[in-house]
């Protein structure tokens, strides 16, 4: 059946009768808007437009019209946004998606329209293997290569034994079997949590105390990762059990986390520290036109799909009709990326680096994340086997 699903996507990528191109590109952009995540996706919307800022916004001299789309972080509502793009504003490009279970329900809508779909967040497994698609890239990475570069750092400082604790979703599931592929210690126990309801996890730490384990890693993002840090320290684990994480500690939640964050280190394939001129550009000019704010990975990982779509328009002189070449535009991942030059794998995910990050205190005395080591170079995730795209 998902082998049929692909089948079905490539055929169409061949044989479809071109679309008109429009006067517009336009864009349909599907994230989180309200609600406690809302933060997330006001960063990914906020470097998006700042990346549109950059380009003149215009690609290939055509003006760009971006249609958000709130999904609510509930699948069905994602689903419906999805469909409302491609079906009535009939949009070139679909991007976006903070939750796999979200882009889950989203990604037949987009395949089955023949309509170019960029995650710039989520990355469920199933993305990277057997529904991988021609229309489909993304500008993150696989849900599971992140925490795998956790696991190969809690591998050179010489943890024995972790607990693992996430949420009862896909991705939750996803960064905690990442953990399991490289770590060589022991797992005393692991624990998935009700999301996103769930915020007390006085549960899970108490049975992460009683395992023996040596250390605990965690994957909360947003306010879900503030509640557990500030839980994590009052109840006195901090200096007993040492906290591994992915995507619990950035720029967003660091403000509300405090000192509650300082080492605890985490992994990520950017970091606003990366020392490229293009990377560095962003970070300044995000801090001017949104002032008090600092960009996270989610908004890198936004900004680098506009470039994405930039690259193809400009590749087809602005005629969107020309799917393939614009397939084949973008699996060049020609552009100049914020985490610095990378390749796509045959399932247009990332192969690239990830790096070990760390809180520090800022020149000015805040708390920021600082890049401190690289983990793995050129990282290419675990599922691309599976993918049947040649």
């Amino acid at each position: 059946m998902r082998t049929a699903f692909w089948l079905a996507g490539a055929a169409a990528l061949v044989l479809a009768n071109p679309a008109f191109a429009g006067d517009t590109i336009k864009i349909g952009f599907v994230s989180t808007f309200s609600g406690p995540t809302a933060v997330i996706g006001n960063d990914m919307r906020n470097s998006f437009e700042l990346a549109l800022d950059h380009i003149g916004r215009k690609m290939d001299g055509k003006p760009v019209e971006v249609i958000y789309e709130d999904d609510g972080q509930k699948p069905d509502v994602g689903k419906q946004k999805t469909e409302k793009l491609v079906q009535s504003d009939k949009v070139d490009f679909i991007v976006g998606y903070i939750w796999s279970n979200v882009l889950l329900a989203s990604l037949k809508s987009a395949v089955d329209s023949q309509t170019f779909l960029i995650s710039a967040n989520a990355g469920p497994s199933q993305l990277a293997g057997e529904l991988c698609s021609p229309y489909v890239f993304s500008t993150s990475w696989q849900n599971d290569q992140t925490p795998q570069a956790m696991g190969l750092y809690m591998n050179q400082k010489g943890v024995k034994s972790v607990f693992l604790i996430g949420p009862n979703y896909a991705a939750g599931k996803d960064m905690l079997a990442g953990v399991k592929s490289t770590f060589k210690g022991e797992v005393k126990g692991e624990e998935y949590t009700v999301w996103p309801s769930q915020l007390d996890f006085s549960a899970e730490l108490s049975k992460a105390r009683a395992s023996g384990a040596e250390s605990i890693f965690v994957f909360y993002p947003g306010a879900a990762g503030v509640q557990f840090l500030n839980q994590y320290a009052q109840a006195g684990l901090k200096s007993t059990m040492p906290l591994y994480t992915a995507f619990t500690v950035d720029e967003l939640s660091l403000p509300l986390q405090k000192e509650n964050a300082l080492g605890v280190p985490g992994a990520q394939e950017w970091v606003n520290d990366l020392p490229n001129e293009q990377n560095k550009r962003f970070v300044a000019d995000y801090r001017k036109k949104y002032p008090g704010l600092r960009p996270t990975y989610y908004g890198a990982q936004a900004y680098d799909a506009a470039q994405l779509i930039n690259s193809a328009v400009v590749a087809v002189k602005g005629d969107t009709s020309k799917k393939g070449a614009m397939k084949a535009e973008m699996e060049k991942a020609n552009f100049k990326s914020l985490r610095g030059a990378f390749k796509y794998g045959k399932n247009h995910i990332p192969v690239q680096s990830f790096y070990l990050q760390d809180v520090v205190k800022d020149a000015e005395g805040q708390l920021s994340l600082k890049t401190v080591a690289t983990i793995v170079e050129n990282d290419q995730d675990r599922f691309h086997d599976k993918c049947a795209m040649k």
